[in-house]
């Protein structure tokens, strides 16, 4: 016997399709046409082809941004993976306190990313901010203004302040998923500490890891508020990231089919990564199960 398809719940699904294409895909296409035409002003546009990417990709400028951009995210993931990881370790498990460690580590979450930047641009300061102030008691030299290491250690110390919640969270809720058995057999077999994190509790984090992983690196690879707002991709160029540099190019010089083409780019750069974080956390699903 035939069986009628209902079709009306497409319609449930209609307004959402609507807003993703107004707010994702017409802009997109906004981009890609302005990166194969070139314009003088007066909404006059002479096609350009491919000439932008061309441009772009024989363009130092921007290997040097993707340069620093990679060693940021490699850092930052270097830093709050693991940092995340022992801090949702030593977290209490349940009562009150595990409460208030939620509640505590949620907080710089919560904070908009202008606000993290303003902070930490007023804290680091030598004449009133604590951290600058008290660095130049102790006579250690530190201007995040003028010393390219002291900025790079600014915008670091900035990020992992503000997202190594987020992987403490996620590993603290993959830690609260494995069933007490497993310790309690770890317990008679008088299994130590490191071989309970290795074969128990590594193995049931590692999805969650994973998007922790995911997320942070993504997260990091588009960062721009926070470092543009303290150190404004300087001293010079060294904090100059690929989202302030593609920032300055469109809105700072208007050279728009250049800035779109590098905008494209950026996102098939962004959607590569993406892409191979899924088939990796995909294969271990497969994996375990």
């Amino acid at each position: 016997m035939d069986k009628t398809v209902n079709q009306k719940a497409w319609f449930l699904v209609l307004p959402v399709l609507i807003l993703v294409a107004f707010s994702a895909v017409i802009p997109l296409m906004t981009v890609v046409n302005y990166s194969v035409q070139d314009t003088f002003g007066d909404n006059v546009f002479f096609w350009a082809g491919l000439e932008w990417f061309e441009q772009m990709l024989r363009d130092d400028r921007m290997w040097d941004a993707l340069g620093r951009q990679l060693l940021f995210s490699g850092i930052i993931l270097l830093i709050q993976i693991p940092l995340g990881v022992f801090v949702a370790l030593n977290m209490p498990k349940r009562g009150f306190w595990a409460s208030f460690c939620l509640v505590v580590m949620s907080l710089p979450l919560l904070i908009p990313w202008n606000v993290v930047g303003t902070i930490w641009q007023i804290f680091g300061r030598v004449d009133i901010g604590l951290l600058g102030y008290t660095l130049d008691a102790l006579g250690i030299d530190y201007n995040y203004t003028s010393d390219p290491l002291a900025a790079w250690i600014t915008i670091i110390v900035m990020d992992v302040w503000h997202w190594t919640s987020l992987v403490a969270l996620l590993a603290y809720a993959g830690l609260q998923s494995i069933p007490d058995a497993y310790y309690q057999a770890a317990k008679i077999d008088q299994a130590s500490r490191w071989k309970v994190f290795r074969y128990i509790e590594l193995p049931k984090m590692m999805g969650v890891l994973m998007i922790a992983i995911l997320l942070r690196f993504m997260d990091s690879f588009m960062i721009y508020t926070e470092p543009f707002v303290v150190t404004g991709g300087g001293p010079g160029s060294v904090t100059t990231l690929l989202s302030i540099d593609l920032v300055k190019m469109a809105l700072g010089q208007f050279d728009l089919g250049p800035a779109a083409a590098f905008s494209i780019m950026y996102f098939l750069v962004i959607l590569l990564i993406s892409w191979v974080f899924y088939t990796v956390m995909t294969n271990l699903d497969k994996r375990d199960g």
